[in-house]
C-alpha cells in the first residue's frame, strides 16, 4: 500500500500526465459524453435535412461541435479539481472558465495558476513546490548539498554546483538512494 502512495506522490510531483488525467471527475466525463451524444442526435435527427445536402458535412459538423462541447466540459471538470490542489478560489475560477467565451477563462487560469501546494510530513505546514526545507520545523523535504544548500538529485555523488562530496553530508537516511557502508 505504501508503494501506491509513494508512486502517486512521485507522479504528482513530476507532473505525470496519467495523474493529471485522473483529476477529471466522473461527473465531468458523463457530462462530456451527454454533450457529445446529444449534439450528434441534434445534427442527425432534429435539424432539418435539405435535398442535396452533403452528408459528410453534417457528420463533420456534428463531430466537431460535439467534440468541442465535450472538451469544454472535461476542461471545466479538470479546473474544478485543480484549483483545490492549488488553494485557489474554486467558485471564482469555475465561473471564469464557464462564462468567458471561447475558452478564454481556461487560458487565463492556466497562465496565472499557483504552484501545487503540498504539506510537510512532520508538522503539516503548507509548502510551495520548490521548498527543500519546511519553514516552520526545518524538516528536510528534498536532498540538498551540505555546503551550498542547492537542490541535488538523490543519486548524485557530487554537487553539480560546487563539487562538494555528498557522501560526507549527514543527510537524513530517508533521502539517501544508496546506504553509505
Amino acid at each position: 500500500m505504501a508503494e501506491v502512495h509513494e508512486r502517486r506522490d512521485r507522479d504528482r510531483d513530476t507532473g505525470n500526465a496519467e495523474y493529471d488525467l485522473s483529476l477529471i471527475p466522473t461527473w465531468s466525463i458523463l457530462l462530456a459524453a451527454i454533450f457529445f451524444v446529444g449534439l450528434q442526435y441534434l445534427f442527425h435527427f432534429k435539424m432539418p435535412h435539405r435535398h442535396g445536402e452533403l452528408l459528410a458535412m453534417r457528420i463533420a459538423m456534428g463531430f466537431f461541435w460535439g467534440s468541442a462541447l465535450a472538451s469544454y466540459a472535461l476542461l471545466a471538470g479538470y479546473v474544478s479539481r485543480d484549483v483545490k490542489r492549488r488553494n485557489m478560489s474554486a467558485p471564482l475560477w469555475m465561473l471564469m472558465v464557464i462564462l468567458m467565451p471561447a475558452g478564454i477563462g481556461a487560458i487565463v487560469y492556466f497562465l496565472v495558476r499557483q504552484p501545487v501546494v503540498s504539506r510537510c510530513p512532520h508538522c503539516s505546514t503548507e509548502l510551495q513546490a520548490g521548498f527543500n526545507f519546511c519553514p516552520q520545523c526545518r524538516f528536510q523535504t528534498a536532498p540538498v548539498c551540505g555546503q551550498c544548500y542547492r537542490s541535488v538529485q538523490i543519486t548524485d555523488i557530487y554537487c553539480s554546483n560546487c563539487g562538494h562530496d555528498l557522501a560526507t553530508d549527514g543527510a537524513p537516511r530517508r533521502l539517501r538512494a544508496y546506504h553509505d557502508e
